[in-house]
């Protein structure tokens, strides 16, 4: 049973909101469209990014956990992450948009945005030698920059509250993936292309690839939202 492991990950990380995407408050699925699109232009960016960091050697999976099939390269359930977890984390911040229609974080959203663009460009810049670090750090802080500057996105204090809320299930099913209550991790990381710093089992630079995943996600969610439609009736 263990080689289907990563897909259970998957299926067991959308399975709930799936189900819950036809609750009649939310009403999830009535965002679809947004949502989908913003998976696919993710993936535009994301699969080719992952196919060639694999051929590189700086990450690599474990085929003890794996069903077998591998597109471009890569796993089955490494093409299911990348929709099912923006789905999962999509549906909680509209779990948390519906709970808290006033966006919390409005007043500090730009300010911690530029510090977090800074910390991150310069990071990148004094680690080009580390292809994980400098690669995801230098494009998040380049489309933080755009939303900041650029497009001056009035949602970005909702998504750092959806994407902290996000990092909890992320640190459970990344942990399980990098080896956490494990004999051998599913997905490996060399620790030449990264930091070495970890969340338990967790590169740091997990947390930004995740955060950039998600803003672009996010993005085209919002462009397809309706805001009549959004919080209590």
């Amino acid at each position: 049973m263990e080689r289907y492991l990563y897909l259970l990950l998957d299926l067991a990380s959308v399975a709930f909101p799936l189900l819950a995407s036809f609750e009649p408050r939310i009403r999830f699925r009535t965002r679809w469209s947004g949502l989908f699109t913003g998976i696919a232009v993710m993936m535009l960016v994301f699969i080719p990014w992952d196919v060639a960091f694999t051929h590189a050697g700086v990450w690599g999976f474990n085929p003890r956990y794996l069903i077998g099939i591998d597109i471009l390269g890569l796993p089955l359930e490494e093409w299911l992450f990348f929709v099912c977890i923006p789905y999962a984390c999509l549906f909680l911040y509209e779990v948390m948009r519906y709970a808290s229609p006033r966006d919390p974080l409005e007043t500090i959203a730009r300010p911690l945005s530029i510090g977090l663009i800074l910390l991150l460009f310069i990071t990148g810049l004094l680690h080009l030698d580390r292809l994980y670090t400098s690669i995801t750090f230098l494009a998040t802080a380049a489309f933080l920059a755009y939303h900041v500057f650029v497009a001056r996105s009035p949602w970005l204090g909702r998504f750092y509250l959806g994407y902290a809320i996000s990092l909890i299930p992320f640190i459970l099913v990344n942990g399980i993936l990098t080896g956490w209550l494990l004999p051998e991790p599913v997905v490996w990381y060399n620790d030449a292309e990264n930091l070495g710093i970890r969340i338990n089992t967790i590169p740091i630079e997990d947390s930004m690839y995740m955060l950039l995943m998600l803003l672009i996600v996010t993005t085209f969610h919002e462009r397809g939202s309706k805001p009549k439609e959004v919080g209590r009736k």
